[in-house]
């Protein structure tokens, strides 16, 4: 999607662009970070940490402030008491990522979720022992599968499947991961691929891939990091059988902040399915039975993924942004993204001379907010070079640069501001 062509490319142009987008207002729930000088920041790393919500300090100071209070009895009483604090984010993640709300917990971190998801959903048997997953992917995913491959007695290297882009692409195609998927058939136990990949920004097909998992008797599941707050999900729809995410990206709870994890209702409800079981995993008629109840009985939904206590402080932060994505909505969201990704695209393709290609694909469906930029020449020293003259963006070896325009915050302006920097140093500027 683009926009540049209703105003213009100047920025004027992007001026009244933000002063008639009503969601432009949203910038206003966040701190937006400053240099030494107190100036702002043009901040496009939002699809590495989200910026704060001005509302987080509330929930925090607000658990902090009950804790003094009530102590042990705050998980009975107060505002908002600590025993069933994870279920106050049980409806809002569940509409974020097109879920129903039994299927939905948040808990842990996503590398931990997938370690405690990979324990029911990949059950190699007999010739079906394989695991798919994409290329290049996040290093965490790498580990996390070939430790797992390993503590299940398996050889990652004969074990895991990797499927990357055609010989000088950067991107996958569909069609190259479902014909993957059956040539390996009935060997192919488990599928995880990147829902957005980290590194291009592509956006994949979650729903095509997840009926070619099925027709191959497969589980399928997703590492949603880039994904979650980004793009628009039915994982129910979708028939996804589990998923997990973080949520200091797009979703702006805090460094490390607690993560989620989505399982089909239909496993949810299966009580003989394996899994590392935990107390707060218990049915809750008998979790405080304790010692009084030997078996461990699976609450039947996603809550029975949970082994301990919510880490309530963690938690809090994560209120105040899903309360912002409940009152904005994904689709609008996803909207407004749409269009600044675009607009940032254009603005940075019509520059002249341009010494850099974003990797990125253009259809809308096949990307999120997230731009990847190749530059010609030392990359390491373009990037140190848009950080000097005050963009926050990041860069992965060996030479791409990630700027992700966020619709919660970021405006037109900025794009624009950016896609003129960018112009000034890697391109000839304009006369």
């Amino acid at each position: 999607m683009t926009v540049t062509g209703e105003l213009g490319h100047s920025r004027e142009a992007a001026v009244r662009l933000d002063q008639s987008d009503p969601l432009s207002k949203l910038r206003d729930s966040f701190f937006i970070p400053v240099d030494d000088a107190g100036n702002q920041l043009l901040y496009f790393c939002g699809n590495s940490l989200g910026l704060q919500p001005k509302g987080a300090a509330d929930h925090v100071m607000e658990v902090m402030e009950e804790w003094a209070r009530r102590a042990v009895n705050g998980h009975q009483h107060g505002r908002a008491p600590w025993y069933p604090y994870h279920e106050l984010f049980r409806e809002t993640g569940a509409r974020l990522v097109g879920a129903r709300p039994g299927e939905v917990v948040m808990m842990n971190s996503l590398t931990v979720n997938l370690h405690m998801l990979l324990t029911s959903f990949y059950r190699p048997e007999g010739r079906r022992r394989k695991i798919l997953m994409e290329s290049p992917a996040f290093p965490s995913d790498s580990y996390c599968l070939q430790s797992h491959v390993k503590a299940r007695g398996l050889d990652h290297h004969e074990v895991i499947v990797q499927c990357g882009p055609r010989d000088g692409e950067q991107c996958l195609r569909t069609e190259d991961i479902i014909s993957t998927i059956e040539a390996h058939g009935d060997e192919l136990a488990t599928i995880l691929l990147g829902g957005v990949n980290f590194l291009t920004g592509q956006s994949l097909d979650l729903q095509a891939i997840t009926e070619a998992g099925h027709r191959a008797g497969a589980m399928v599941g997703f590492d949603l990091a880039h994904a979650a707050g980004n793009v628009v999900m039915h994982l129910h729809d979708w028939d996804v059988d589990f998923g997990a995410w973080c949520s200091y990206k797009y979703l702006n709870a805090s460094p490390g902040a607690i993560a989620g994890a989505y399982v089909h209702e239909r496993h949810g409800s299966n009580r003989d399915l394996p899994r590392l079981a935990g107390w707060w995993g218990n049915d809750p008629d008998t979790r405080f039975r304790m010692h009084l109840e030997s078996e461990f009985v699976p609450v039947q939904s996603a809550d029975a993924w949970q082994c301990s206590n919510p880490p309530i402080l963690a938690m809090a932060p994560l209120r105040a942004s899903l309360e912002l994505f409940d009152g904005t909505g994904m689709e609008a969201l996803r909207e407004r993204s749409l269009r600044l990704t675009g607009y940032l695209r254009a603005m940075l393709e019509s520059r002249p001379g341009r010494r850099y290609q974003i990797i990125t694909p253009e259809t809308d469906a096949d990307h999120g907010c997230q731009l990847s930029i190749v530059v010609d020449g030392d990359a390491t020293e373009a990037f140190a070079t848009i950080e000097a003259a005050g963009v926050v963006a990041d860069f992965r070896p060996p030479n791409v640069i990630r700027v992700a325009p966020t619709p919660m915050y970021n405006t037109f302006e900025e794009c624009w501001r950016l896609a003129m920097l960018m112009g000034d140093r890697f391109g000839t500027p304009d006369a």
